[in-house]
């Protein structure tokens, strides 16, 4: 029996009435998360700012929030540079729905194409009234690249549709309809071909030369107020959880899934309900037949302990069954692991705590630390035994750097443990459509990331990044070393101790690339990149190198940006 069969179930038990307006969130890479990123650290104190861990943002919370920051006279605002206060005009120009009628005005476009289309800059079509609002654009994504030693023709071409509204300001509705088509550099494709996958993607298809990928992206949700704290979405789509380039506890890195989402934010809490069904993985590209499912249920709670600091905790639990959802895990107030262990410890329960501090009202310090399995016993022995399960992220966030306007800094550490996310239910494990949902590491590796990211001007962005890794690799798909949590933990090599970070096949990779990206119009992107990555790979007894340089010029309009820094 399918998750989708409980739905109706668990929204009779646990949304009897339609009471309070809701809209849409924020695309994942879209310009406005760089504004929110600045205003919470400069703002500090700004408890709907604060509550930002749980992405993507909702436009009901943040765009007041961000007109509350516009042309008033406060200290924030002495502190807003003129490219902030830019983003900040267009951030609302991109959500007139979230506008008084009488402000609307002042954003309307001087000219109109065919006295229809663009009456607002951000919006090829939209309209407005009492109880109806519709914006309509086109989603475009094309690019050439250029990689040493690769006689290939590279690129990527996306072109489609996003359409988001609301219903009588009591139901919002999104969807996205892409096609695809695209070939990438070596080190992804190599990536591709290990995992039988693309990463972000599902099911696709060979594009006429090797390395080349066509596939259909469609993702959409509903949503509306249960109450007036309660927000609930059903879609086809990404979460994210998190401060950091990467989350350790969920990330948006791999395909869409079906989720139910309940989001409760009341005082200085914001509380997240996640219910997921989530596909096995698959031994080859799948066609006509029906792959396996397995689903997830996890909570997080955010609280904002002082008027800067936010702490929160985190539970996930990964499952599979055959003819049935487990029904408790659906209860959105208790313990996991109470109801696995009822259960007889079938699944992967997975927990963790996270921070983010706000400093001086120029910095941010951020963390993650999520537990697989774990005995304290065996922690403080120091044999490095394989079922200390466990990862961390640090980070910091340093904005106006060196009191340089509009330059900011961030740099992170990310450490995980072998065998961690794995299980010894191969079907358990902590993935989707073969890719993981956290790390796109998986595990057993160390990474550094940094990114400097420079605003000049409105619609000018320089952003240099670099990111360093090591790792121990499997030798094969049956030795495992604990860095490939596909494989069950039943069949980990080498005893039960001494595995330590960079145990098996040591590889050490590292990158670095610069974005020159200029904005034409309204969330039209002109972009050219260059990127170096080398990365070695100790195989006893030869030593391998991978090295590549890629240069990249494209052009990108409503949609966020497709990196692959792994």
């Amino acid at each position: 029996m399918q998750f989708k069969k409980y739905l109706p179930l668990l929204a009779v038990v646990l949304l009897p009435i339609l009471a309070a307006s809701q809209s849409t969130y924020l695309p994942r890479g879209d310009k406005q998360e760089i504004l929110l990123d600045r205003l919470e650290i400069k703002a500090q104190r700004d408890p709907m700012l604060n509550l930002s861990k749980t992405k993507p943002y909702s436009r009901e919370f943040y765009i007041p929030a961000i007109k509350n920051y516009l042309n008033v006279d406060s200290a924030l605002d002495a502190k807003l540079t003129n490219v902030d206060k830019y983003y900040l005009r267009s951030a609302l120009a991109n959500n007139i729905e979230w506008l008084p009628e009488e402000e609307r005005e002042a954003y309307m476009s001087k000219k109109l194409v065919g006295n229809t289309f663009y009456q607002y800059p951000a919006g090829l079509y939209e309209t407005h009234s009492k109880d109806f609002d519709l914006t309509v654009n086109p989603v475009l994504n094309i690019g050439y690249m250029k990689e040493s030693d690769n006689d290939q023709s590279l690129f990527y071409n996306t072109r489609g549709i996003a359409i988001r509204g609301r219903i009588a300001q009591k139901i919002g509705f999104y969807t996205t309809l892409t096609d695809n088509q695209e070939r990438y550099p070596t080190y992804v494709q190599d990536w591709m071909n290990e995992r039988t996958a693309v990463p972000g993607a599902g099911f696709n298809h060979r594009f006429k030369k090797e390395g080349g990928r066509d596939f259909f992206d469609a993702r959409g949700y509903i949503t509306f107020g249960a109450t007036k704290y309660v927000d609930v979405t059903f879609g086809y789509d990404k979460n994210f959880i998190g401060n950091g380039q990467r989350s350790l506890f969920l990330s948006d890195f791999g395909n869409n899934n079906l989720f139910l989402r309940l989001n409760t934010r009341i005082w200085k809490f914001n509380y997240q309900n996640l219910f997921m069904e989530l596909t096995n993985a698959y031994q080859s590209n799948p066609g006509d037949n029906l792959l396996g499912k397995k689903y997830a249920a996890m909570h997080h709670l955010d609280i904002n302990l002082t008027k800067w600091l936010n702490v929160g905790v985190f539970e996930g639990i990964i499952f599979g069954r055959t003819n049935r959802f487990e029904l408790g895990y659906l209860v959105p107030v208790i313990f996991y692991r109470s109801v696995e262990r009822d259960q007889g410890s079938p699944d992967n329960a997975v927990v963790g705590m996270d921070f983010k501090a706000n400093i001086a009202k120029t910095a941010q310090v951020y963390g993650q630390l999520l537990f697989d399995e774990f005995k304290i016993s065996e922690l403080t022995g120091g044999n490095n035994w394989w079922a200390n399960k466990f990862g961390y992220q640090v980070g910091a966030k340093y904005i106006d750097a060196f009191t340089v306007k509009n330059l900011d800094l961030q740099l992170e550490l990310n450490r995980v443990r072998p065998y961690t996310y794995s299980h010894y239910d191969s079907v358990a494990n902590y993935t989707h459509y073969n890719q993981p949902l956290a790390h796109p590491l998986m595990a057993n590796f160390n990474e550094w990331i940094g990114v400097a990211r420079y605003r000049p001007a409105p619609k000018w962005m320089i952003e240099g990044r670099a990111m360093y890794y090591m790792q121990g690799l499997d030798s094969n798909r049956t030795v495992n070393y604990g860095s490939n949590i596909f494989l069950p933990s039943t069949t980990r090599t080498g005893g039960d101790y001494g595995h330590e970070i960079g145990s098996g096949w040591k590889t050490n990779a590292a990158m670095v690339s610069l974005l020159l990206s200029y904005e034409l119009k309204e969330n039209l992107f002109l972009e050219l990149m260059g990127m170096i990555r080398k990365q070695r790979y100790d195989t006893p007894p030869a030593v391998a190198t991978k090295n590549s340089t890629v240069f990249n010029v494209g052009l990108r309009w409503n949609i966020g940006r497709r990196d692959f820094y792994f």
